[in-house]
């Protein structure tokens, strides 16, 4: 996440899906469910613009 500015707005709404790793960086938890309503309300919040959501992936 290159734009990331380590605001810890999507670990505080999402901590089922994001987390900060033990070097300090947000990683993507993987799991079956990535509740789509969730996920873009991070995405509207995040500071840095650097969460999208691929539908292909």
């Amino acid at each position: 996440m290159s734009g990331c500015v380590l605001c810890d707005i999507c670990t505080d709404l999402c901590p089922y899906i994001f987390r900060k790793n033990h070097a300090g960086y947000i990683e993507v938890l993987e799991t079956d469910d990535y509740p789509e309503e969730d996920i873009n309300e991070i995405i509207k919040s995040c500071r840095g613009d650097c969460i999208e959501w691929d539908e292909d992936a």
